[in-house]
């Protein structure tokens, strides 16, 4: 069964973010957020994440954009909008990307890829909406939230 993970970075020690990788079998990670070079992402920061995944644990790494929400859907909800607008509009914006076609990509060259975002929990974070999206468009596919 093709299964995609999800995990966030905020609230996880380096050792267990890889420590979850790892258990779950991530062999590729896929960097979702708009915004993953900030000072404030610590080890998570894009190019830093980039080489440890590659180097340290032979985890493969990308960054797709095009699975973040717009800056507009972004900081429309960070501003004080409510969850289910926020939910509405990136869910609309996925159907214009053509969203299944890239997990289908994804699921064809990797394993057990799985989704990275910074939100601690997936209940309110895109990395939920995406693979609940895929899951919806892609047959059998299992979603594993790594916390």
């Amino acid at each position: 069964m093709p299964t995609v993970c999800t995990i966030g970075t905020t609230q996880k020690s380096l050792e267990r973010f890889i420590r979850l990788l790892q258990a779950a079998g991530v062999d590729a990670v896929i960097d979702i957020r708009l915004r993953n070079s900030s000072q404030l992402a610590g080890f998570a920061k894009r190019d830093d994440l980039a080489f440890l995944l590659q180097e340290g644990f032979g985890i493969e790494y990308e960054h797709r954009p095009d699975l973040a929400p717009s800056p507009e859907i972004m900081d429309a909800y960070k501003g004080g909008g409510d969850w289910a607008a926020y939910e509405r509009g990136f869910v609309a914006l996925l159907d214009q990307r053509g969203g299944g076609e890239i997990g289908r990509e994804f699921l064809a060259h990797y394993h057990r890829p799985c989704l990275l975002c910074a939100e601690p929990q997936p209940d309110r974070c895109h990395r939920r909406l995406v693979a609940e999206w895929w899951a919806r468009h892609i047959p059998g596919l299992e979603v594993v939230h790594l916390v």
